[in-house]
């Protein structure tokens, strides 16, 4: 299936440490790439893979669930974990949740959480709808694109897969259910002028994550694809500063 222009992987092979990066549903490695460069000319070795079903064609992603792009992300969780003595993860929307997921299961075989706009929770009406529309249609309106910054487009669809979304609850539910296993330092970047998820995931971030290992930053002049948007210098370098103070090593080799 041919890959859509600008939603190819990227690798980078630095030092010691790394940073597994997550894309969003519908998304593409595209929206995260600037991050990810930004990450690799500090030194850090970087994967950003392209999720299952993303990158390619709505029809496709329908043959696709949650647990196919969560399989992709911990597969090239461990093949950075066997370069890098310690690696942190990010995500933007729904692979900030999925980051999220990964710290849960892995422990302290992740240093540091980043997350943008995460959703970890089914407050969104159209993908709340999924299971019951998935029995009458296959797609609807797309949620890609959510962009202030003039000009700047986010390679994504143009419509949402409804099977592939209807798999979503699940992992809501799973990442929700075990917050408390959230023990590593977590950085939330937050959008309050965001059109796809609503401010329900950091409320119940703040809620559940009380020990002292939350920080929350508001991003005032972005939408929902903050990566991209007028925030996004912003989010490279704290994200890269927060990296840097949790990190028991170099981010370079000398």
């Amino acid at each position: 299936m041919p890959i859509m222009s600008g939603a190819e992987p990227y690798h980078h092979a630095g030092g010691p440490v790394g940073v597994l990066l997550c894309h969003g549903f519908t998304g593409s490695p595209q929206s995260l790439r600037p991050w990810a460069e930004h990450l690799a000319e500090a030194g850090l070795t970087v994967a950003l893979p392209r999720l299952p079903g993303h990158g390619t064609t709505w029809q496709e992603m329908n043959r696709t669930r949650w647990e196919d792009w969560y399989a992709e992300l911990d597969k090239t969780l461990a093949d950075l974990r066997g370069r890098c003595p310690e690696v942190f993860v990010a995500g933007l929307s729904l692979g900030g949740c999925m980051a999220l997921r990964l710290a849960e299961v892995h422990g302290e075989g992740i240093r540091g959480v980043v997350v943008v706009n995460p959703s970890i929770a089914n407050d969104v009406p159209l993908l709340r709808l999924a299971p019951l529309l998935r029995l009458f249609v296959p797609s609807v309106q797309g949620v890609a694109g959510d962009i202030k910054k003039e000009g700047m487009v986010e390679v994504g669809y143009t419509r949402t897969p409804v099977k592939a979304a209807a798999s979503l609850p699940r992992l809501w539910a799973l990442t929700q259910a075990e917050l408390d296993k959230v023990i590593q330092p977590v950085l939330v970047f937050h959008s309050p002028q965001d059109h796809v998820v609503k401010p329900t995931s950091v409320h119940i971030l703040r809620e559940r994550l009380t020990g002292g290992n939350l920080d929350v930053v508001e991003l005032t002049d972005s939408y929902h694809v903050a990566t991209l948007d007028n925030d996004a210098d912003r989010i490279f370098a704290e994200s890269l500063e927060f990296i840097r103070t949790n990190a028991s090593v170099p981010l370079q080799r000398d």
